[in-house]
């Protein structure tokens, strides 16, 4: 009998933490790119348990990891029409749609975690900025927050990188970013676009013989397998980016447009620390339980050759006003 009255009890709980999640006023489904373990998972996670915990159960969020939903410039699509409700991800994904976003995939822009989040932290005139941007536009999108999610690095297949004239003709994968690119051509690179979730095995059969990456992206997919040298160039601190469908933003009430405003911001903060940290423990653990080759090449050597890229790049796409905005909160 006790075992029948666990076991009732049980269903009942089953059957009320059930109700509890049907019972949500606003059901959203948030997307990210990436696999554990990432910035934008954690992002993800502590926004999804906040906003349910504070909303008291009026909103409930399913996360949809690993680019399960699509890569990111369909569902940044998906947004605007509003059947996806959230996102976060890199803003050198979303150029496609906002073409500004091109800015923070400049070499060497940030001097610092703490100089990026002067820079596009809360309040910001970065974010003022990319308000309008999204408004002008008119892509049914709701920016929450940026943030920073790691540096970028190189790595590659073929051999450790010790300097500059290493990496001289690597068929290179970019993400689709005309800065990223020429960043690399400008390093004697051969860039070749390949989607994120395509990009193992762009690897594997030699499409690509080199990327560039966070370390939490590289180790959470995986790539050291197929690319397992790794060269710590840091040659940007990504930024990043959460979004929401306008249509679904508009939806709620104000009560709940404020909460999720501010959970954004504070998840984004969660995962500028989470990026610290893994910045700092994945690229020991990558050496000893993955057996990658890491280098440490000078990055003043880097650095001289691609600083005179970001107003190069700033005047051509008509972003110095921005750019100004960067270097000036620094």
């Amino acid at each position: 009998m006790k075992n029948v009255a666990k076991f009732t009890a049980a269903v009942v709980l089953v059957g009320m933490a059930s109700a509890t999640a049907s019972a949500a006023d606003f059901k959203m489904r948030m997307h990210t790119l990436v696999k554990a373990p990432h910035p934008y998972l954690d992002i993800a996670a502590y926004f999804k348990k906040e906003v349910e915990a504070q909303s008291k159960g009026r909103i409930s969020i399913k996360i949809f990891s690993g680019g399960s939903l699509g890569k990111d410039p369909a569902v940044i699509g998906e947004l605007g029409l509003g059947t996806v409700d959230l996102m976060v991800s890199g803003t050198n994904n979303a150029i496609k749609q906002v073409p500004e976003y091109g800015v923070f995939s400049l070499p060497y822009l940030f001097k610092s975690f703490d100089g990026l989040m002067n820079a596009v932290g809360p309040g910001s005139d970065v974010v003022k900025y990319y308000e309008g941007v999204y408004a002008k536009r008119k892509l049914g999108l709701k920016l929450l927050a940026l943030g920073g999610s790691g540096t970028r690095n190189l790595s590659n297949s073929k051999k450790p990188i010790h300097k500059l004239a290493d990496i001289k003709g690597f068929k290179m994968r970019t993400p689709p970013s005309p800065v990223i690119a020429e960043t690399w051509k400008t390093l004697g690179a051969l860039p070749v676009t390949i989607a994120w979730t395509e990009l193992y095995a762009g690897i594997q059969t030699g499409v690509a013989q080199a990327l560039e990456s966070s370390i939490p992206g590289y180790k959470g997919s995986k790539l050291y397998e197929v690319a397992p040298f790794l060269a710590l160039t840091a040659h940007t601190i990504q930024v990043n980016h959460v979004t929401m469908s306008e249509k679904s933003w508009n939806k709620i009430p104000a009560d709940l447009q404020m909460l999720l405003a501010k959970l954004a911001i504070e998840a984004t903060a969660h995962g500028v620390e989470k990026a610290k940290g893994y910045d700092a423990n994945l690229v020991s653990v990558l050496e000893k339980d993955h057996g990658v080759k890491v280098t440490r090449p000078d990055i003043s050597e880097f650095r001289k050759v691609l600083i005179p890229v970001q107003d190069k790049f700033a005047k051509s796409k008509k972003l110095t006003e921005v750019l100004a905005m960067i270097r000036a909160a620094q």
